[in-house]
């Protein structure tokens, strides 16, 4: 598991989409969407879903953010 990965992930959910923590981590959108997409296949679940043109984070995904903050602290 990449620590890349786990920023990229936090930052979607602080930031409220894949656009704004691109913006904010300095990445293109396509960066976080693989980054995302490497985490979801390592994971095996996926971690958010879209309602319309929502974004809100599966139950994995929320029980998965907690353990990212704690890695990302310990790191």
């Amino acid at each position: 598991m990449e620590l890349k990965n786990l920023r990229t992930f936090q930052s979607v959910v602080d930031q409220g989409s894949y656009q704004k923590a691109a913006e904010y981590l300095g990445y293109t959108q396509s960066t976080v969407t693989v980054h995302i997409q490497q985490l979801e296949e390592e994971l095996g679940v996926p971690l958010f879903q879209r309602v319309g043109r929502r974004m809100t984070l599966t139950q994995a995904g929320e029980q998965a953010l907690d353990q990212t903050r704690e890695l990302l602290l310990a790191a």
